[in-house]
């Protein structure tokens, strides 16, 4: 059933499926989802950014870096039936590769969490390079995939900033809500500090605006207020309001596999592509 799915995303991007990919060597490049603000589209971005890239047959691991573990369960399966997670790997030294589920969509991996997160910040507390636990669990499978996108918790805890510290690159959702901005100073603060202090390569990918509607005045005004302010630091792509898109994860599958031709399923594409194109994996004539 994927292949239709493939189908359907080269269709909704108008570009042909002959179209020559350029992955000229492994680059296990591990992106961060992270804003500390709660209900912003994370998980929503987490799950769908990466069912693009790998219906794009980009190796994709998903880490659900969050002990809520919504992308573990919005991908279909049970966080308490998980037998390994992100937790035994930065706290019990089990090895990365016995923890990783393969799903059922292809080019798609899951490292799931585990509610057990919670107290892995008092765990970590007393550790030595305590901030690298992450990085140093992603380290033996980073060249297994092109691309690793984390799932981080809403807040600026020990395990985000783990994730950010492991982190190439950072994408920061932003809803088009009253409040949009809240908070994000704060978060961008913390990058600068994990720049200067913990990954000085840690590079900001880009701000996604999600949950648009197109009826509000109130999110054009912020897409306007955020576009202004960030300037280029802003996604092309928009993340509408979808119906889809909240149906999904209740079906423990990405919105490509539920409705490619739905208006969620191709924003998140066409995000996939801006992302591919950023990093010279997809020529700029296919647009």
């Amino acid at each position: 059933m994927w292949n239709i799915f493939v189908k359907h995303s080269w269709k909704a991007w108008n570009v042909p499926t002959s179209l020559g990919l350029q992955r000229n060597k492994p680059m296990g490049k591990v992106i961060a989802i992270a804003n500390q603000k709660g209900g912003v589209g994370k998980t929503t971005t987490t799950i769908n950014l990466a069912a693009s890239l790998a219906a794009l047959e980009f190796r994709t691991l998903i880490v659900d870096a969050d002990p809520q573990a919504n992308s573990t369960s919005g991908l279909g399966y049970n966080p308490k039936e998980i037998e390994y997670s992100i937790y035994e790997c930065m706290i019990e030294d089990v090895q990365t590769r016995d923890a990783i589920i393969q799903t059922d969509f292809p080019n798609l991996d899951l490292l799931p969490s585990h509610i057990d997160l919670v107290g892995a910040e008092i765990e970590m507390i007393n550790l030595q390079s305590r901030e690298d636990k992450m990085k140093d669990a992603l380290n033996h499978i980073r060249d297994d995939y092109d691309f690793i996108i984390i799932d981080c918790s809403p807040s600026l805890g020990l395990i985000t900033i783990n994730s950010l510290t492991a982190a190439d690159s950072v994408i920061i959702p932003v809803q088009c809500e009253y409040f949009a901005l809240e908070g994000l100073g704060k978060l961008l603060n913390t990058i600068k500090i994990i720049q200067s202090r913990l990954n000085t390569d840690l590079a900001i990918e880009g701000i996604l605006l999600t949950m648009y509607d197109l009826r509000v005045r109130l999110s054009n005004q912020v897409v306007g207020e955020v576009t202004s302010h960030f300037q280029q630091m802003v996604f092309h792509t928009i993340i509408p309001r979808n119906i889809r898109l909240s149906e999904s994860p209740s079906f423990g599958v990405p919105v490509l596999a539920q409705d490619a031709d739905s208006k969620g399923a191709i924003s998140y594409l066409n995000l996939a592509r801006e992302i591919l194109i950023k990093n010279g994996l997809m020529p700029q004539e296919t647009v």
